[in-house]
């Protein structure tokens, strides 16, 4: 057996599909010095015993792109190895047994058609006729998809890594990664132990952490946070059955079932409700093609479900009952990226079951990111720099994998908060939040008020696809906003401090505004990326003339402040998380400045405080900062006070509220009002990929002549024009709800999709936005067309407009 050598452009630490993927597209980007080693056989920890569905439908269009490249590479594979994939397109249908899911599986209907994958809807007679084996007695809805397939995990792993060593990379098993050599934010070396003894290093320029459920070890082995944790997941296959058939993959979420036909036999798969963590104490070091012990009680509500679905499995024999592990992640979202903290760690792991289909656009992704530095296209959703550093905790991933595993078929309704792992980052206002009725949702690790319930009402979520029981509560805080005065808690608020003699140079740099403002000013600004992408969306507040406060939205602080970090260079600069230092209360409507002037001495006319400039005041006993800026499109404050003040001033400010007939808020409400306004929420309206001339923010760029990240970018779309723009939306109809991800029609053909979507209470319909290609055309050419929203099927006619709905000179903001 070859012995690794001694030095490697990278180093790939893991050999299931994931890392064989990413070995295969560097090499197709032409990097030879790859070297993939795997402690055991290839294959031999999940790949192996995975059920090999491979479908196209994601839940965003970059995960469905991703997924469908995956289609088309594992199609091709055999022609280019020689090794068989067994890759066929055998459709696949999923079907609803509740009017609940019908709304759910027709809006994913909707979301493929804007995303550009082929579906049917289909009645239960028609599925009956696809599939004859099944009982529709009980289907409301079912949904087909004929370009969905499966394949053999393990020949799709071994092709990638075939073709890999045909293109210079070194494959090399059964050699463990003892360890790695650091040398501040680098990994320099791979120590590794053969089976037979021998031991060494790998000098390396990069490292790729594809170790799958030895992942999270693996990473602290680095030094960096890889959250997921290994859970049983259990399937049977039963004999083979006479005039079986070939047929597509068949879910039914309800009965967290999903049935494979494979030669003849028929698979059986669950995701049930309460999964059960494994390899807590560790995984066995002999662990290889393993399997868990049966627990056929845990499986036993799944079969008796099944048998009433699939009446022929009664009289099918059984011929295995497996039990494997596999890696789940917090969110169910696999981890992907440059590891925070480092800056040559990448990370492809934890997929959650659903690694096949992922794995070919994955490792396509994350090569194109290690060969450009660039992300290819917007990888939010799946980048590891979403993880916080608590989530590493192994009390906190073992409760919370309980939850995830049967997550992937639990009914994904719109607000759905997790159930599990809950209550570990709290604002100093949690408990007098929760005395006053607060529904908390969770954020990156925060409980955060997302509605208030009245006296008498039961404080938690009922999910619908419909209005859900807090909808009338909403409404009501939104009109305190729009009419008095609410006040609501943002301490998740993510606070990066930027200190040093060059901390205006840095920013000016890294900043698409101008920051070369006087000591007080808040400045709306991007990071952009060098194609004009939206790295982060910030208010930045210079505190001195050697500091500013970057505010960022709570998910994206430590990816905001990585990117800042990676942009330091010679720059004389710190960075300083000040997250948990200050809590932030929004006193926000017409009457805010009436209800701040009852607690404080300050100022808050225009005159001395005028939107966007930040004083200190005091207020009640305590001290405080007010920054004059608002998500809600209303006069306003952001109150920043220190945390062990945090409950004096939020007592002081309740009290004179409750005087004023002013209403506690949640998050719920600033959704709704931000979105009436036409205010972007990063991570849907506005993304890496999105231009920020056509998000329509160009007005936060105050720079000329100025080089900063995405200057260029800047210039040559003002020169080429825009290709497309971010359209506001309100449905005529005032009944149908908008989430995100509903197809946007122009005269009568999808043209795009809602980033995001809300009830306008105060206008009295669903609204959203999204994009619309418009490559040359005016803005009122754009506008000029008849739109529709399609909702679940239906189409229900839009008014269009590129100005906010609610106050579009911002007359209420600024008075």
């Amino acid at each position: 057996m070859a012995l690794p050598p001694k030095t490697a452009r990278v180093v790939i630490v893991g050999g299931g599909v994931i890392g064989c993927s990413v070995a295969y597209h560097l090499t197709q980007l032409g990097w030879t010095d790859v070297v993939l080693l795997e402690r055991k056989q290839l294959t031999s920890g999940t790949t192996w015993h995975a059920a090999g569905l491979i479908a196209q439908l994601r839940a965003t269009k970059n995960m469905t792109k991703l997924a469908k490249y995956s289609q088309e590479l594992y199609g091709n594979l055999e022609a280019e190895t020689g090794v068989a994939t067994g890759f066929r397109r055998n459709g696949s249908i999923t079907v609803a047994l509740s009017d609940e899911r019908r709304e759910e599986i027709l809006r994913q209907a909707s979301m493929a058609r804007a995303f550009g994958v082929e579906v049917e809807e289909i009645s239960p007679s028609e599925l009956k006729t696809r599939y004859p084996h099944v009982n529709t007695e009980d289907v409301t809805a079912a949904v087909y998809l004929e370009k969905d397939g499966q394949g053999d995990p393990a020949n799709i792993a071994l092709a990638l890594a075939k073709g890999a060593k045909m293109r210079g990379a070194q494959v090399i098993e059964r050699t463990k990664v003892t360890g790695f050599e650091r040398d501040g934010r680098r990994i320099t070396g791979v120590t590794w132990l053969t089976e037979g003894g021998d031991q060494g290093t790998i000098a390396c320029d990069m490292v790729v952490n594809c170790a799958g459920m030895w992942g999270h070890e693996v990473g602290r082995q680095m030094g960096v946070t890889v959250p997921l944790h290994a859970c049983e997941h259990f399937y049977i296959v039963t004999d083979t059955i006479d005039g079986l058939g070939q047929l597509p993959t068949l879910r039914v979420p309800e009965e967290c079932a999903y049935y494979k036909e494979d030669a003849g036999k028929l698979l059986l798969g669950a995701f049930e409700p309460v999964a059960k963590p494994w390899g807590m104490t560790g995984i066995s070091e002999d662990f290889e093609f393993d399997q868990l012990p049966e627990d056929f009680d845990h499986f036993e509500p799944i079969l008796e479900s099944a048998v009433n679905r699939m009446p022929l499995l009664a009289e099918a024999g059984i011929h295995t009952f497996f039990n494997g592990p596999e890696s789940f992640t917090p969110d169910d979202a696999y981890h992907l990226g440059l590891a925070p903290g480092m800056e040559n760690v990448w990370v492809a792991a934890g997929f959650n079951s659903i690694g096949i289909q992922s794995a070919g656009g994955a490792g396509m992704a994350l090569a194109a990111w290690m060969d450009t530095g660039e992300k290819p296209f917007d990888l939010g959703d799946v980048d590891i720099a979403r993880m916080q550093p608590f989530q590493g905790n192994k009390t906190y991933l073992f409760e919370r994998s309980t939850e995830t595993l049967g997550l992937l078929y639990a009914d994904h309704f719109p607000y759905r908060q997790k159930a599990t792992a809950r209550g570990i980052r709290r604002s100093p206002l949690h408990e007098h939040l929760l005395r006053a009725g607060a529904v908390m949702g969770e954020l990156a690790g925060w409980e955060r008020a997302n509605w208030f319930a009245e006296p008498g009402q039961t404080p938690e979520y009922a999910y619908s696809w419909q209005r859900q029981n807090w909808f009338d509560n909403a409404a009501r805080e939104h009109k305190a906003v729009r009419e008095n005065v609410g006040i609501y808690d943002m301490s998740s608020f993510g606070k990066i401090r930027v200190d040093g003699p060059d901390a205006e140079a840095f920013l000016n740099y890294v900043s698409a505004s101008d920051l070369s403002v006087p000591v007080g000013k808040i400045v709306y600004s991007q990071f952009l990326n060098s194609s004009g992408g939206i790295e982060a969306d910030v208010t930045i507040t210079r505190l001195s003339e050697t500091a500013y406060l970057v505010v960022t939205p709570a998910a994206t602080r430590l990816a905001d402040q990585e990117w800042l970090r990676r942009h330091v260079g010679n720059f004389r600069v710190s960075l300083f998380d000040a997250t948990a230092s200050e809590a932030v209360i929004c006193v926000m409507g017409p009457n805010s400045r009436e209800l701040l002037s009852r607690v404080s001495p300050n100022d808050f006319s225009n005159a001395v405080n005028p939107f966007g400039t930040a004083q200190d005041i005091e207020i009640g006993m305590a001290l405080a900062r007010a920054h004059r800026v608002t998500y809600v499109g209303e006069l306003g404050w952001e109150i920043y006070v220190s945390a062990d003040m945090a409950a004096h001033v939020f007592e002081t400010l309740l009290e004179a509220s409750e005087a004023q007939g002013g209403r506690l808020c949640g998050l719920h409400m600033m959704d709704s009002c931000r979105i009436e306004k036409g205010f972007r929420h990063f991570g849907h309206d506005i993304s890496s990929e999105d231009h920020i001339l056509e998000a329509g923010l160009g007005f936060a760029i105050k720079k000329t002549g100025v080089k900063f990240i995405g200057s260029d970018a800047v210039q040559r779309k003002r020169d080429e024009g825009l290709k497309s723009r971010l359209v506001q939306f309100m449905l005529t109809d005032p009944d149908p709800l908008l989430y995100h991800a509903e197809p946007i029609l122009r005269d009568g053909r999808i043209v795009g999709y809602l980033s995001s979507g809300a009830y306008g209470h105060h206008l009295g319909a669903a609204m959203g936005m999204g994009y619309v290609p418009c490559e040359g055309q005016s803005a009122q050419e754009v506008l000029s067309s008849s739109y529709e929203i399609e909702v679940a099927g239906h189409r229900v006619a839009a008014l269009p407009s590129l100005k906010p709905f609610y106050d579009p000179s911002s007359i209420r903001v600024k008075a």
